[in-house]
């Protein structure tokens, strides 16, 4: 039992080998679904989940924190639907969501630029300078996103277990590979690595439950208990906003306790997620 994340760009193939591979494996194989969801849940336009991972944060954004409700929407979403194994996710910025799950195989998908302008000007009908220029800024839009919002280069291929170029590597030969190397004992599902994703799965609740209070606020579980970092709110109501945190965070179902202000010190002996500093 294992999960598969393939981060790709725009017509680099990797939505193909995704769902090969997953039909091989008898995975399922999800992408655009974690948005649907996140949308329908949350009742926000698709369109504006979309954007809150694809595009670079602007200035007023980052004052205003727009993109951290969507983010924590989305990332509650994506760990609710892989905690069950068996699954493929080719969508954006599982890369970034699933880390530090041992059992999660991190790919990334490549291919040469001028394949993929061959494949925008086949489908959109456009001319090949402009299918260069549109994928050039999309390709950009998704470095920026990760830069300024996790300090994380996409293309840094560290990120990931295993890149292919899909060239002379084919899709054929690329989900063959995958497959054989999923088989290995390191990516499989144990005890230890069930409980950080569920672990992490808490901790995204309760983000998600908190986010229009303390958008920016840190969470870690344990078992049932979630740590909360220190919120910034002036000091005369600084006790009643922790006080209505508290309330929310022990309203989602699996905490059992939330602890205030204790952040930095569990962070001492917890795999946090790495993703937080937004």
């Amino acid at each position: 039992m294992s999960i598969i994340t393939i981060s790709r760009g725009s017509y680099s193939r990797g939505k193909e080998v995704a769902e090969t591979l997953a039909k091989k494996l008898g995975y399922d194989c999800i992408s655009r679904d974690i948005l649907l969801e996140a949308s329908e849940e949350f009742n926000i336009p698709e369109i504006q989940l979309v954007r809150a991972i694809h595009d670079a944060p602007s200035v007023l954004e980052r004052f205003t924190h727009g993109k951290e409700r969507y983010i924590r929407y989305i990332r509650k979403a994506l760990l609710q639907h892989v905690q069950k194994d068996n699954v493929v996710y080719h969508g954006l910025a599982g890369h970034f969501f699933l880390q530090n799950i041992p059992h999660v195989f991190k790919i990334r998908i490549i291919a040469d630029m001028e394949e993929r302008v061959k494949e925008e000007v086949r489908r959109e009908n456009i001319s090949a300078e402009k299918a260069l220029y549109v994928l050039k800024k999309d390709d950009d839009e998704r470095r920026k996103w990760g830069l300024q919002l996790y300090g994380i280069d996409t293309w840094d291929s560290r990120l990931y277990d295993l890149v292919l170029h899909i060239k002379t590597i084919t899709m054929e030969d690329a989900s063959d590979m995958i497959y054989q190397m999923i088989q290995t004992r390191v990516f499989q599902t144990t005890p230890e690595s069930r409980k950080i994703l569920d672990d992490l799965l808490l901790s995204a609740k309760v983000e998600a439950a908190l986010v229009t209070v303390a958008p920016t606020i840190r969470v870690t579980a344990d078992a049932g208990v979630v740590y909360i970092g220190n919120v910034e709110a002036p000091v005369t109501v600084k006790h009643n906003v922790m006080a209505e945190i508290r309330t929310l965070a022990e309203k989602v179902e699996g905490v059992e306790k939330a602890v205030l202000g204790l952040q930095e010190k569990k962070d001492e002996h917890r795999n946090v997620n790495p993703f937080h500093n937004i």
